[in-house]
């Protein structure tokens, strides 16, 4: 019975589309920021900086979540 409503779980988390839209942003925002850094060289230490800051942040929140 458990393994059915694990499976059951899994089919609905697997259906859900609500969070598709916050990663296609996040997705386009990379790659503005990727053509950005290549176009100007200037801004690529910054872009840099800001995503090693967002990846420190959610390292975080993973390890406090488990």
């Amino acid at each position: 019975m458990k393994r059915i409503q694990q499976m059951m779980l899994a089919a609905q988390v697997w259906n859900d589309t609500r969070g598709q839209d916050l990663i296609e942003y996040a997705l386009m925002a990379g790659f503005v920021a990727v053509a950005a850094g290549a176009i100007m060289p200037g801004v690529s230490d910054n872009i840099s900086q800001i995503f090693s800051k967002i990846s420190s942040s959610l390292g975080n929140a993973a390890s406090q979540g488990s």
